[in-house]
C-alpha cells in the first residue's frame, strides 16, 4: 500500500523515526543501523512495508530496497512476524542473511533476537530454494562497490584524519565514520574542529 515515504526526519525514538511528508508524520520502525544514518531535519527516503493486524497498524522501513525485499521474504516464513523479521535484519545484513541461508548456517541466524534454533532451521528450509548463490555474490559485490563509492565521495582528507584519530581513541571505524559524517557545520579541512564535534555525537 505504501511503497516508500520521502520527506523530512522530524523526530526519533530508539526504534523508529517520524518522517513528515505532505503534512503527515509517518512513524516508521527501523533497525538501529538504519536509524543511526538519519539526521534530524534531513531529507530521507525510506522503503516501507505496511503491516496490518487486528491490534495494530505499523510501518516498517529500510534505507535500502534490498533490505525490504529480504524483510518480505522473512515474513513469508510461517511463524515469523514483522518484529522478528526486523530483529533478524538488525543483527545481520541482507547479504549475510542470504549467505547464512544458502550455507545452512543455523548458528548465525539464531543469534537474531526472537529467532531460536528451530525457527532458524525453518528459515533455511523455506527460503533456500528462493535464492541463488550467484545472485548472492553479485548483490554483495554491488553493495560493496556502492559503499566504496559513497565512502570516497563523503570522506575528505581532513575527515579521514578525524576518523583515524577516533579509531586511535578506541572507537570502531564504522562508529567513527558515522560520527564524522554527522558533522555538517565544520569545514572539512578543520581536523581539530571535526574531532571535537564528532566526539559530541557519541
Amino acid at each position: 500500500m505504501i511503497a516508500f515515504v520521502h520527506g523530512m526526519a522530524v523526530d526519533m525514538t530508539e526504534s523508529s523515526v517520524v518522517v513528515e511528508a505532505g503534512g503527515i508524520g509517518y512513524e516508521i520502525y527501523m533497525t538501529g543501523a538504519d536509524l543511526s544514518e538519519i539526521r534530524m531535519g534531513e531529507d530521507v527516503k525510506v522503503h516501507t512495508y505496511f503491516s496490518v493486524r487486528e491490534d495494530a497498524m505499523k510501518l516498517y522501513g529500510f534505507r535500502a530496497k534490498d533490505d525490504l525485499q529480504m524483510f518480505k521474504l522473512l515474513l513469508g516464513v510461517n511463524g515469523v512476524g514483522p518484529k522478528a523479521a526486523l530483529g533478524v535484519l538488525a543483527g545481520i545484513t541482507a547479504d549475510e542473511l542470504r549467505f547464512a541461508i544458502l550455507s545452512d548456517d543455523v548458528k548465525t541466524l539464531s543469534k537474531a533476537p526472537g529467532i531460536g534454533k528451530k525457527t532458524a532451521q525453518k528459515l533455511i528450509l523455506e527460503l533456500k530454494d528462493k535464492m541463488k548463490l550467484e545472485d548472492a555474490f553479485e548483490l554483495k559485490l554491488a553493495h560493496e562497490q556502492e559503499r566504496a563509492a559513497v565512502g570516497a565521495g563523503e570522506v575528505s582528507d581532513g575527515r579521514q584524519e578525524a576518523v583515524e584519530a577516533l579509531v586511535a581513541l578506541g572507537y570502531s571505524s564504522a562508529d567513527a565514520l558515522r560520527a564524522v559524517r554527522k558533522v555538517t557545520d565544520v569545514p572539512p579541512d578543520d581536523v581539530e574542529g571535526l574531532l571535537k564535534a564528532a566526539l559530541k555525537n557519541f
